[in-house]
């Protein structure tokens, strides 16, 4: 069965870092985009960050502005999400979600896979 897991999520202090994993079963990341995407309390599901299969392409929301960086290790079937300098309003449920691909790019819609979510939380 094909899933998606995150993990690494949890309370961080403003100013904070986390690194948030997404780890694939049942199916190879390969010749999969990666997104990550976020949804806080009460607001409409963002997306964050992509990278294409080969992790040669990239790109993050403007939001991020330099505080995020996302990576993949396709030898261990995951994707990772490193985040510094967090905000409050970073505080969300954040998906990974995997897009068959096999264009050098990546996107935010038509994901196949989605994984459950892991909170972050940033909060004095």
């Amino acid at each position: 069965q094909a899933q998606l897991v995150e993990s690494g999520g949890g309370l961080v202090q403003p100013g904070g870092s986390l690194r948030l994993s997404c780890a694939a079963s049942g199916f190879t990341l390969d010749y999969y985009a990666i997104a990550w995407f976020r949804q806080a309390p009460g607001k409409e599901r963002e997306g964050v960050s992509c990278i294409g299969s080969s992790g040669a392409y990239i790109n993050y929301a403007d939001f991020v502005n330099g505080r995020f960086a996302i990576s993949r290790d396709n030898a261990k079937n995951t994707v990772y999400l490193q985040m510094h300098s967090l905000k409050p309003e970073d505080t969300a449920v954040y998906y990974c979600a995997a897009e068959y691909r096999t264009e050098f790019s990546c996107v935010y819609y038509g994901m196949d896979y989605w994984g459950k979510g892991t909170l972050v939380t940033v909060s004095p």
